[in-house]
């Protein structure tokens, strides 16, 4: 019997009946994670101190990293400053005890300073006058430590590693060093010179110095205070004041007599002027409460030298062929006369500052590289100047091209510094000390990462990422200088995660990428107060990297003799000194790049400015 059909009747009532009904949500169904491993678990990659909570994810990631812990290789440097060390370097006998002490305590390889950042060598050079005296101590003018140093740690078994600053030629305490005799070298810094208008006029303008405690020497400029108490004493009879917020607005106005009482408090980000004669003229009649002044800038160019608040070390330009020549002269005489067993550059390896170098010779070669003349310097980045002459920066259309630029100059001067050691002493290792926040690294120029470093930092673009140095290293020390050890110490504090030795460590290990040995640095008198604390410090350097730098020997280190001999008490090879290892590490990370495995994200934790420079 056949089915008869249902009637159209019958359809329509259950097409509508469905088209009314509510749609049915879609369904999302919940999910079962296992429980993961807790990462934080009690560890001694120094087994002889006391364990110490590290993260052991974070502390796993690399093939450099577990090499080195399957074959129990631990770098072990002793950093001796060249300058702070004189007194313990300055005959055959203290250097023999120094490097006998640092056999018998662990240490399996010193780092000798020798072209700290006055530019003066300890040895006898044919470039640099030797130097003879610091502070008081002497060094014999014929005797030659380096020499010494050489001989003593082939007699103990350390490896011996010499230091040497690339880019600083002169000591602004002391006013010593060749830079000082040779102004071309110096780097020259672009500083905004400030001035005000009123916004609805483009003239008159004034210049504005800060100078709290001195009127303006002439009325023809207007003094700027973040204070109304560090107005002068006894102001000119026709001294204007105002009170300025943080965009510039006039708040407040005042005659001689009212200077101190027109801004009982200054405003965050805003600052006091004050003026007399044109000056204060110009504050009476343009600075009217409520009225807007603009605080802009002209670009001046200055040598290093007269700016001696910058920095302490007198930095030359890198751009500078003649700067470039001599660094890599010293450098060949060194490896050529002294058998070391490697070179490491030291933090001088950079440029002065995000406004150095803006010579006429390195505008030539940036404006070669960008292949056109340039609005100079605002088409690379000009400064912005805000009430409390506070600096921010505008950039311009090649401020990409800029920093790029920069850290080029520098690659590319490691790999021809590299190519000079190879080639006159080709078992000799290569490396650098660099600061351990790589994330302030633009603005000197040095991108010490792997050239594939690949992370959530805003400047490492594709091209900035080409300008990475560490596959022409062997060996990479980063100060790591913090008093907190752990990120789970810093946990417990409510402290910042990222200024800790073990996630500086971390994040070191990870720029490098397998390309160099990554050794962590800490600072010994970070723990004067509590000399014990360097037992976590150290467990947290070689948790997170392959070894440790202890800096420096001049740093009362008679107090942590007994605690660094606890430490290195089990003895252990450094990863550098096994020849043929970080070639077969680079190998097998190829190969992991190449079957697209890949390593877990790079956590950002922002460490301190300036740690370890």
């Amino acid at each position: 019997m056949t089915r008869s059909p249902l009637p159209a009747l019958a359809i329509f009532a259950l097409a509508v009946n469905a088209w009314c009904q509510e749609p049915r949500p879609p369904a999302y169904p919940p999910i079962q994670i296992a429980p993961p491993a807790t990462r934080f678990q009690p560890s001694a990659p120094l087994p002889t101190l006391a364990n110490v909570v590290l993260d052991t994810f974070g502390d796993a990631i690399g093939v450099a990293q577990q090499t080195a812990r399957a074959q129990g290789l631990q770098g072990r440097l002793l950093w001796v400053d060249a300058t702070a060390n004189i007194s313990r370097t300055n005959s055959d006998e203290k250097i023999a005890d120094l490097m006998a002490k640092a056999k018998a305590v662990g240490f399996n390889t010193v780092v000798y300073d020798i072209k700290p950042i006055v530019g003066h060598t300890m040895y006898p050079s044919r470039y640099a006058p030797k130097l003879a005296e610091w502070k008081g101590a002497v060094m014999p003018k014929e005797y030659d430590p380096l020499a010494a140093m050489v001989r003593e740690s082939k007699r103990q078994g350390l490896q011996l590693f010499v230091s040497l600053n690339a880019f600083s030629e002169g000591h602004r305490d002391f006013q010593m060093g060749l830079g000082y005799e040779h102004p071309e070298w110096q780097t020259v810094l672009y500083e905004p010179k400030p001035f005000v208008r009123a916004s609805f006029l483009t003239r008159p303008t004034f210049a504005v110095v800060s100078e709290p405690n001195a009127a303006p020497p002439d009325g023809s400029v207007l003094g700027l205070v973040t204070s109304a108490l560090r107005l002068p004493a006894k102001p000119e009879p026709d001294a204007v004041a105002i009170v300025v917020d943080a965009g510039g607005r006039v708040l407040a106005q005042g005659g001689a007599a009212e200077l101190r009482s027109v801004a009982p408090s200054t405003p965050s980000g805003g600052s006091v002027l004050w003026g007399w004669g044109d000056a204060g003229a110009y504050l009476r009649t343009y600075a009217q409460p409520g009225d807007v002044l603009e605080f802009d800038s002209t670009a001046q160019y200055v040598p290093i030298a007269e700016r001696p608040a910058q920095q302490i070390p007198l930095m030359v330009n890198p751009h500078a062929s003649a700067v470039q020549d001599r660094a890599i002269a010293i450098l060949r005489e060194v490896v050529q006369g002294y058998d070391v067993d490697g070179v490491l550059y030291d933090d001088r390896l950079r440029l002065g500052g995000m406004n150095a170098d803006f010579s006429e010779e390195t505008r030539a070669q940036f404006e070669a590289y960008v292949g056109r003349p340039l609005q100079w310097p605002d088409e690379a980045f000009r400064f912005v100047l805000h009430p409390d002459l506070s600096r921010g920066i505008a950039p311009g259309p090649y401020y990409e091209a800029w920093l790029t630029f920069r850290a080029m100059t520098i690659r590319n001067f490691v790999a021809r510094a590299r190519s000079e050691v190879v080639a006159a002493r080709p078992a000799a290792k290569f490396g650098v000390y660099a600061g351990s926040w790589f994330g302030e690294y633009p603005a000197f120029g040095s991108n010490w990462s792997s050239n594939e470093f690949d992370a959530g930092f805003w400047f490492l673009s594709d091209a900035y990422r080409k300008t990475g140095f560490a596959p022409l290293l062997d060996v990479l020390v980063t100060g790591c200088y913090y008093k907190t050890a752990t990120i789970a110490q810093a946990m417990g504090a409510g402290s910042a995660l990222g200024m800790t030795v073990e996630a500086a460590g971390q994040l070191s290990n990870r720029a490098a990428k397998d390309q160099a040995w990554t050794y962590a640095g800490i600072m010994l008198m970070d723990f004067k107060d509590d000399p014990e604390r360097l037992c976590d410090a150290l467990q947290a350097a070689c948790g997170s990297t392959q070894g440790v730098m202890v800096f420096d020997l001049s740093h009362d280190i008679d107090t942590f003799w007994p605690i660094l001999e606890r430490a290195f008490r089990q003895p252990a090879k450094a990863p550098h000194a096994v020849d043929g290892l970080l070639a077969a590490v680079r190998k097998k990370r190829a190969a992991l790049e190449a079957a697209g495995v890949k390593d877990p994200a790079v956590p950002i934790l922002a460490g301190a400015a300036g740690a370890g420079f």
